[in-house]
C-alpha cells in the first residue's frame, strides 16, 4: 500500500528512521520529524520520495501542534503518524538528578501525549488515521537502574488504553503500539549516564530495520498491539506469575548484560539537546545470543508454571 502521508517523529536514528526508509521504499510521502537538522538531512538524502523535514521538540506542544499545521499545509492530510522519539537515563534512582529523571519521563510520556493530541484532532476532522506509538518491553516489565525509562513507558501504555476507549466512536481511527525488546540504536550510548558504566541492549537483540517493518505492518494492518522481540513473552511470563524469582534475577542480569564492561563518568547525555550518535556500541550481542541468566529464567518460569499446574490439580 502506496502513496500515504506519514509523519515520523524521532525519524533522525535507530527504529523512527528505520521506519522512514521503509515507508518511502512503500511510495509514501514523509513528513520527518527530529530536534536535530544534521540527522534529519541524513535520513531525507536515503530516501526518493517526496519528504518535508521539520526540527521540533515533542515535549513542547507548540512544536507538536506547528508539525501538524505544516504538515496538512504540505500535504492535504496526515495518513499516518508514528511516534519512536525518545531519550534514557542510567542509574540508581537517588544518582539521577531530578532534573534529568524529570526530562526523560517529560519526552518519553508527555511527548507522546502531544503528539497524541496533535494527530487525533486532525484525523477527527479528517474521520480516519493510523496512530503508531513506540512503546517497550519496560512498558510492561520492570528493571532496575532504568526507572525513569520504565515510568514513562508504564505512563504512555496506560494514555494509550483510555484513547483507544475514547475513540470507540471512531472505528476508522487507530491506535497502535509497537512493544520492541532489545534493538541495536543508539538509544544505549546517547543516554544519560550514572551507572558508572556504558549502556547496551541486552540479549537477543534486534535490529531497527526489522522494528521498522513491523510499524509499516501496523500502518497497513492496524491492530492494538505488536510486540517484537525473542523473550518478550517469556520476560512478561516471569514478572507476573514469580515476581520474587524475577526480582532476583533482574538485578544480576541487568549489571552483566546491559551494562557493558567500559566505565563512563557521570553524563546528561542527549538527555537535553540532540547529540553526535554512535550507531554501535561496547560489547553487543547477536539475536541469537543464549546466556546462562536467560535459560536460568526460563528454568524458572518453566518449574514455576508447573508448580501453580500441580499445586492447582491438588485443589481440584
Amino acid at each position: 500500500m502506496g502513496s500515504r502521508v506519514v509523519v515520523v517523529t524521532g525519524a533522525s536514528s535507530g527504529i523512527g528512521r528505520a521506519a522512514a526508509i521503509r515507508f518511502a521504499a512503500a511510495g509514501d510521502s514523509l513528513v520527518l520529524v527530529a530536534r536535530g537538522r544534521e540527522g534529519l538531512d541524513e535520513v531525507a538524502s536515503e530516501i526518493a520520495t517526496e519528504s518535508l523535514t521539520l526540527t521540533a521538540d515533542i515535549r513542547l506542544g507548540a512544536d507538536v501542534e506547528r508539525v501538524a499545521d505544516e504538515a496538512v499545509a504540505r500535504f492535504g492530510r496526515i495518513d499516518v503518524w508514528v511516534d519512536s522519539a525518545a531519550v534514557m537515563a542510567y542509574g540508581r534512582f537517588e544518582d539521577i538528578p531530578a532534573e534529568v529523571f524529570d526530562r526523560v519521563v517529560s519526552t518519553d510520556l508527555l511527548g507522546p501525549a502531544n503528539v497524541a493530541r496533535a494527530a487525533l484532532r486532525q484525523f477527527r476532522r479528517q474521520g480516519r488515521g493510523t496512530l503508531i506509538l513506540c512503546g517497550s518491553l519496560l512498558g510492561h516489565i520492570a528493571t532496575p537502574y532504568m526507572s525513569a525509562y520504565v515510568t514513562a513507558k508504564w505512563g504512555a501504555r496506560g494514555l494509550v488504553r483510555s484513547l483507544r476507549q475514547e475513540l470507540r466512536d471512531a472505528p476508522d481511527i487507530h491506535i497502535c503500539t509497537l512493544v520492541p525488546g532489545s534493538v541495536d540504536t543508539p538509544i544505549y550510548t546517547s543516554a544519560a549516564n550514572y551507572a558508572g558504566f556504558v549502556g547496551r541492549p541486552p540479549p537477543p537483540v534486534d535490529t531497527a530495520d526489522r522494528m521498522g517493518a513491523a510499524i509499516v505492518s501496523l500502518a497497513d494492518r492496524p491492530r492494538f498491539e505488536r510486540s517484537v522481540g525473542l523473550t518478550n513473552r517469556l520476560f512478561e511470563l516471569g514478572f507476573v506469575l514469580l515476581p520474587p524469582v524475577y526480582d532476583t534475577l533482574v538485578t544480576p542480569m541487568m549489571r552483566r548484560l546491559a551494562l557493558s564492561r567500559e566505565r563512563t563518568g557521570p553524563s546528561v547525555g542527549n538527555v537535553f539537546a540532540p547529540q553526535p550518535r554512535t550507531e554501535a556500541g561496547p560489547g553487543r550481542f547477536g539475536r541469537g545470543a543464549v546466556t546462562a541468566a536467560g535459560l536460568l529464567l526460563v528454568g524458572a518460569v518453566a518449574a514455576g508454571a508447573a508448580a501453580l499446574a500441580s499445586a492447582a490439580r491438588r485443589f481440584t
